[in-house]
């Protein structure tokens, strides 16, 4: 496929509420969009990097930049979805910026040929089941009031986010309130090993997982505390690729593992560790990093492997934006349908995104490009 040309778009999307984790509190959304322009198709990809570096060494100002200057001057004049590993390969990192370039690359190459995302990746299921991430409150009754509204919309599965200091107390507080739900926290990589006996008060809840206690690149640690504790251990930011996953499991640091293909540098690599996951009998899921639709769709497509047998993070679009950059996902019945049109499935609202936009560049990529630069 030869492309003329890519768009960098930037919007800023307000959020419905402030969504807090132990790293930030976000109360928008500022986006990098990729379009790139194909001869026989457009496509587009969402960068889930965020505004400062605080989840990861990535923010949006720099995977603008990367994309712009290191990236596309990279593309192959005849460019394919598979083909951009070994194209971006010479540039160290910015999973978050290959893995815009590569998703709007495969909507173009899919919408191109008349195949939809979940088809191309493998999906099985035309509907998914999804959770609910919950941020952390500044009381417990408020907590319990949004979990009540979360479940009384459908959603099969809560996900608390924890961090000291607000962590056995609200767990308890739901489990006490609403029984025998499917429960999970989330702690963003918020403890370390010193705070193994603290984490063990969180067993008698029956906990689905803890999701990342642990810094990323603790490994070791992640397989002490999975020893020590009855609750499993799910890893996220620590699984950066395939072999990373493979070497988690091996080491026995996780038995459930979270994929956002948007860290992970794409949804190709985000496949070959659902991959791995399946071949060491370890269930997946797919988290989310706030998308918009555009996101959404894709990840949604993803949520439809076969292994990927736990509720996702795929909410509907309201759970977020009050106007999405799409026609809004809704939940029906707890499950979310996954699209099965040409490519993401979902078109932009033009006027919506040009209202939302900040700023637009066009980079016309020259015909006689290699690759090799």
């Amino acid at each position: 496929m030869r492309l003329s040309g890519v768009e960098l778009r930037r919007i800023r999307i307000p959020l419905v509420s402030p969504f807090r984790t132990s790293f930030a509190t976000e109360t928008e959304r500022e986006v990098l969009f990729v379009r790139v322009l194909g001869e026989d198709a457009e496509g587009w990809g969402e960068c889930v990097a965020i505004t400062e570096p605080l989840y990861s060494p990535e923010y949006v100002d720099g995977a603008e930049q990367v994309i712009r200057d290191f990236l596309l001057p990279r593309l192959p004049a005849d460019v394919t979805a598979p083909a951009l590993g070994p194209a971006f390969a010479p540039v160290k990192g910015h999973a978050m910026a290959k893995a815009a370039v590569e998703m709007a690359v495969l909507d173009a190459e899919l919408r191109g040929v008349g195949m939809s995302y979940a088809a191309y990746l493998g999906g099985i299921r035309d509907r998914v089941s999804t959770g609910v991430s919950v941020g952390i409150m500044d009381s417990i009754p408020e907590l319990l009031d949004h979990v009540t509204g979360y479940l009384a919309e459908g959603y099969a599965r809560i996900k608390l986010k924890i961090q000291p200091g607000w962590d056995v107390d609200p767990v308890r507080a739901v489990r006490e309130r609403f029984g025998d739900i499917l429960l999970q926290v989330d702690a963003n990589t918020a403890y370390t090993r010193a705070d193994t006996r603290h984490l063990a008060d969180l067993d008698p809840f029956e906990l689905l997982f803890i999701e990342q206690p642990l810094p990323e690149e603790d490994l070791l640690g992640h397989a002490t505390l999975a020893s020590a504790l009855t609750t499993p251990i799910c890893l996220d930011e620590s699984i950066v690729s395939a072999q990373a996953a493979a070497d988690a499991l091996s080491l026995g640091a996780c038995s459930v593992i979270n994929v956002k293909a948007g860290r992970v540098g794409g949804y190709l690599e985000a496949r070959r560790i659902h991959d791995v996951s399946m071949a060491h009998g370890v269930p997946v899921w797919c988290g989310g990093m706030l998308e918009t639709g555009l996101g959404r769709a894709a990840n949604l497509a993803f949520a439809a492997l076969p292994g990927c047998t736990l509720p996702g993070d795929v909410s509907a679009s309201d759970r977020y934006y009050s106007q999405d950059v799409t026609e809004p996902f809704r939940l029906v019945d707890g499950l979310m349908t996954v699209p099965s049109g040409p490519g993401l499935g979902v078109e932009p609202l033009m006027d919506v995104l040009d209202a939302m936009t900040e700023s637009k560049r066009f980079v016309r990529l020259p015909q006689s490009r290699t690759g090799s630069s």
